[in-house]
């Protein structure tokens, strides 16, 4: 406890933190400039798209993206230090001056913990707030451009029969879990399953028992087009089978999934991707420190002995491995054939109890 608290402990923790950051950074930096590239060109025909709030959709996007990369920026950011550490003999003086691999790597396990609470509980909602903020932000972009139509026959789709008839509903751009569309295109059909019409619209919203369309334009078999201000669409959806049918796991915050949990098991809608996801981020804070025993293990031998080359990529492996290790049972628990607790615990414990391993043998071998 006390390599914690006193100078030697609180140096290494800080050289870990700067790395760390310094990677966190430097790929987020990276990402905001791709998908601004990537945005630029996508709005370059959109008079509604001015170059501010493009680089702000881009910014609001990003966040979300390098959230999956974490773990990643811990492993690079803790082989950097050690590495670093080792190059300027300073571990050479603290192994000199009786100081263990295991204690001077107490607190940078306890920093990558910290980091994945953070992780958790502040930056996931935090991402998943922006990201919306990104969508809306999307949606007035492209929402004076033709939405909707045949050739955007993509983005997200819902299904719902009435005693009307059906309507299949796609839309471009989705908020708040698909409760507000842009970019529509329904397709209406009467009870008897024969053609309506095709709606298309500007957005819409989901109000207690209908769909309010905005900008609309109505196509039949046998008139001509028809613009409307509004349209009403009745519907029997709720609010909770919507965003089952719009969002994804990762776009629902760390404190709103035990609620979005439990009202999806009441509806009676799967709720395997959802349970792993929030298994996974309470797993968080312990696959960091997990990142940093695997870089321990391939970053503290001295650059005197060599092969400091070797010992790098094999620690760049390790993390591909976990990661496709940690991508396999999320597929087997999202289809079921999995516990979400183990899929989401499985790649911690194989990754610590490596480094764990690895570092034994190295120290006490």
């Amino acid at each position: 406890m006390s390599m914690l608290t006193n100078t030697l402990g609180r140096y290494f923790a800080g050289r870990f933190m700067v790395a760390a950051l310094g990677v966190f950074a430097s790929i987020f930096l990276l990402l905001v400039l791709v998908d601004y590239i990537e945005m630029v060109r996508r709005t370059s025909g959109l008079a509604s798209a001015s170059a501010l709030m493009v680089a702000e959709t881009s910014l609001f996007r990003v966040p979300q993206l390098l959230e999956k990369l974490t773990p990643f920026c811990v492993l690079i950011g803790a082989m950097t230090c050690y590495l670093a550490l080792s190059r300027k003999l300073e571990l050479v003086v603290a192994r000199a001056a009786g100081v263990s691999a295991w204690q001077f790597i107490s607190p940078t396990l306890a920093c990558a913990i910290a980091l994945g609470v953070f992780a958790t509980t502040v930056y996931n909602p935090l991402s998943s707030n922006l990201r919306e903020l990104s969508k809306r932000m999307e949606a007035e972009m492209f929402g004076g451009a033709s939405g909707g139509g045949l050739h955007d026959a993509s983005g997200f789709w819902i299904n719902q029969v009435t005693d009307d008839g059906q309507a299949i509903i796609n839309a471009a751009l989705s908020e708040q879990q698909g409760v507000r569309l842009t970019g529509l295109t329904v397709f209406r059909f009467d009870p008897d399953s024969r053609f309506r019409e095709r709606i298309e619209a500007r957005e819409a919203a989901l109000e207690d028992g209908r769909w309010l369309f905005k900008g609309v334009r109505r196509f039949t078999l046998d008139n001509p087009p028809v613009e409307q201000e509004t349209f009403v669409l009745p519907t029997s959806l709720t609010p909770a089978q919507v965003q089952n049918s719009f969002s994804t796991p990762e776009t629902v915050s760390f404190w709103q999934l035990p609620d979005y949990i439990r009202s999806s098991e009441s509806s009676g809608f799967a709720t395997a991707g959802y349970r792993l996801q929030y298994h996974k981020l309470i797993a968080q804070p312990f696959l960091l420190a997990a990142m940093v025993m695997l870089a321990a293990s391939v970053s503290l031998r001295f650059f005197r002995f060599g092969g400091v080359q070797k010992m790098v990529l094999s620690g760049v492996g390790s993390g591909f491995l976990l990661y496709v290790l940690s991508k396999v049972t999320e597929d087997l628990s999202k289809a079921e054939l999995m516990n979400p607790i183990a899929a989401a615990w499985l790649p911690v414990c194989v990754g610590g109890l490596t480094g764990f391993l690895v570092l034994l043998h190295q120290e006490d071998g």
